[in-house]
């Protein structure tokens, strides 16, 4: 370390990747600023993973009590308050704003609640003030993407999603990614009349098509109305009701408009033109293997590099950069086999090559399917259904992709995803004792390749 800056290291943005490199580098000994002009923990923490996953645990409820019935439970009187739900999770989410900051405290970062500007290769000015550093990373993150189009400015993003006043009676979602099938299945269960629209063919493109079909059945039989190939053409404001104009000429009336179309790279006001830090199309960082930008000094990693926008791989991205910077540079970061999930309803979760993606490799594949309605239907004689997937090679033997849509599917593909990435065979597979009865077992149990 040198005291010729103010800064070993300072970090733009503080969430998941941000936060975990200023813990990190602080711990190596390096002095290290972290300017933050929102809330800690990005938006995973404040208008992503976390309260998304609340509000499908509320959205859930309805068919437990339907389903409850059946085991001898009675819940007539059950009603649902959006405005204690909403309430209660913002006061969890301050309660994590809380722990984020007393980390970032104790790990003896300087935290900085504005917004940071970059005046050169090595310098940031923060509150009018200018602090030079060693190092700089970006960890600025993403931001939601609403396309223009007439009436464009009705539409909110995921972000508005989790303050609303009030919860609509009717609803519209464009997207067919996580955060529009997310939305379209919280909004659905908490018994507002939805409607998902998207102009691909397929939701969830880039998984596995024969789960992402599960996927849309299971939405559809739970009460989404699906367009698929559809696009919005406009959007009017009549009346206090929203007319959304289709591109195969239908409206439809919605109380509320949600376009979740993407995320793309919050560096806008960033002061990248004063540096040599240069940006793809979609304003996304392009760095090196090791996070560096075109300016030697500037790194950046997580969302806003575009390359895997979970918050899993931004920590571990943290981990390598600090590691390499002012540790052994032994960490790494191994991109295939990340597993995922989206959090739909039905659930889907996934690690490894998808069927399309195995066969495109090779054409000696194996393909094994299980598709059973789950024990948990069993006396209410539900009709949501379970299906799991794996994807063999049959030369070696190993396991290439491993996918689950149903209840549970993000916990248990996560053990899976260690087997996977440890090189697991499907003999293994089949020489594992499941455990019974369970859903998981029949991932034990699949002996027959159905093509």
């Amino acid at each position: 370390m040198t005291d010729k800056f103010d800064y070993d290291l300072f970090i733009v943005g503080a969430g998941s990747g941000g936060v975990r490199a200023a813990r990190m580098a602080a711990s190596q000994g390096a002095r290290v600023g972290v300017a933050e002009d929102r809330d800690l923990g990005g938006t995973c923490v404040n208008v992503g993973c976390v309260p998304k996953k609340l509000f499908v645990y509320a959205s859930k409820f309805p068919d437990i009590f339907h389903i409850g019935n059946s085991y001898g439970w009675s819940f007539d009187s059950a009603k649902f308050d959006w405005h204690a739900l909403r309430d209660n999770k913002n006061s969890e989410i301050a309660r994590l704003n809380t722990i984020y900051a007393d980390l970032l405290n104790s790990s003896g970062a300087d935290l900085f609640s504005e917004r940071a500007f970059l005046k050169g290769p090595n310098t940031v000015i923060v509150g009018g003030k200018s602090y030079s550093a060693r190092y700089i990373l970006l960890a600025v993150g993403g931001w939601p993407y609403i396309p223009e189009f007439p009436g464009s400015q009705y539409a909110l993003s995921s972000n508005e999603m989790f303050f609303l006043e009030r919860l609509p009676e009717t609803a519209v979602v464009v997207g067919g990614g996580y955060i529009a099938l997310e939305f379209a299945g919280i909004l659905n269960g908490l018994g507002v009349s939805t409607h998902l629209i998207y102009r691909g063919q397929r939701l969830l493109k880039s998984f596995d098509s024969e789960m992402t079909d599960k996927v849309e059945q299971g939405m559809r039989s739970k009460g989404v109305k699906i367009h698929l190939n559809t696009k919005v053409d406009s959007i009017e404001f009549v009346n206090e009701s929203h007319d959304v104009f289709l591109s195969d000429g239908r409206c439809v009336s919605a109380d509320l408009v949600l376009y979740a179309t993407g995320r793309r790279a919050n560096t806008n006001h960033l002061g990248l033109e004063n540096t040599s830090v240069k940006t793809r199309h979609d304003g996304s960082i392009i760095v090196d293997k090791d996070f560096r930008t075109h300016e030697p000094s500037i790194f950046a990693l997580g969302d806003v590099i575009d390359r895997v926008q979970l918050t899993p791989v931004a920590i571990q991205e943290a981990m390598v950069l600090v590691d390499h910077l002012f540790g052994k540079a032994e960490q790494t970061i191994d991109y295939l086999n990340i597993p995922t999930a989206v959090f739909s309803q039905p659930e889907f979760a996934s690690v490894g090559l998808t069927e399309e993606q195995a066969k495109e490799k090779s054409a000696d594949v194996s393909i094994f399917v299980s598709d059973f309605r789950p024990m948990f239907q069993s006396l209410s004689g539900g009709d949501d259904r379970v299906t799991m997937k794996l994807v063999v090679d049959r030369a070696s033997d190993l396991v290439l992709g491993c996918h689950m849509v149903g209840e549970q599917a993000a916990e248990i593909i996560q053990g899976m995803a260690i087997a996977v990435n440890a090189g697991v065979t499907k003999k293994q597979f089949d020489s594992t004792i499941g455990i019974h009865p369970s859903a998981a077992e029949e991932f034990v149990t699949m002996r027959l390749s159905v093509r």
